[in-house]
This record gives C-alpha cells, structure tokens and sequence, in this order.
C-alpha cells in the first residue's frame, strides 16, 4: 500500500471509533522519520485501546502490519509504527502535555476530509 492509501485506511478506522480531533501532519520534508504524523485523541484509556486496535485490524486485512506498536499497556499514548505513516493515538490529557502538534508547527496539515469520503 502507498502512504495515502495507508492514511485512508488508517482515517476511516479511526472515524468509525469515533476519534477525537485528527490531524494529519506532512513531515515528509522535514524529518526521515516518516512521510506524515497522524495525531489523533480518545477520551479514556479503553477508547486509545480501541482506536489503536481498529487501525492495526483494518490495516492489516489489507496485509499491512506495523514496524512496530509502542505504549499499548499504558493506554496515554500509542504508537502504530507504518514506516512512511505513523499513527500518535493519544489520550486527550497526555496529547495536551506532549503538544506534538507544537513540535511539528512547521509541518503541513492534510485535510482529513479528504479521506473520509
């Protein structure tokens, strides 16, 4: 899969989780970490759960596994590792302290809408 079908993919499991406040943030021309940053909240721990489970299930049916999963017995902040994407899933207190959205300022937000059709 592309990066973009990847961010489809991963946007569309998270909407059906009823996520909070998704941004998509293109980092491409900024670091070598990643092509984009997917910063997404839950209100509980169980919700951060759930949407991370959501994506690496609608994402792997499309044979797509993540390099690696970070934080998931915690609950305050996951992270789905897919090489070129990389989705934050955090909880909205833990999103708010960490600020990535700060750190990464001078990156391009996406338009989430776009993959939401």
């Amino acid at each position: 899969m592309t990066d973009i079908e990847i961010l489809k993919e991963g946007i569309k499991a998270l909407d059906s989780k009823k996520a909070d406040d998704i941004k998509i943030l293109k980092v491409r021309d900024l670091t070598i970490l990643a092509n984009y940053f997917v910063i997404v909240s839950g209100s509980s721990s169980t919700q951060v759960k759930a949407l991370a489970d959501e994506v690496d299930f609608k994402l792997g049916e499309k044979g797509e596994e993540p390099k690696s999963i970070d934080g998931k017995a915690s609950g305050n902040w996951i992270v789905l590792d897919y090489i070129d994407v990389v989705f934050h899933v955090f909880y909205k207190e833990t999103r708010d302290f960490y600020d990535l959205e700060r750190l990464w300022q001078d990156a391009e937000e996406v338009d989430v809408k776009q993959f939401l059709d």
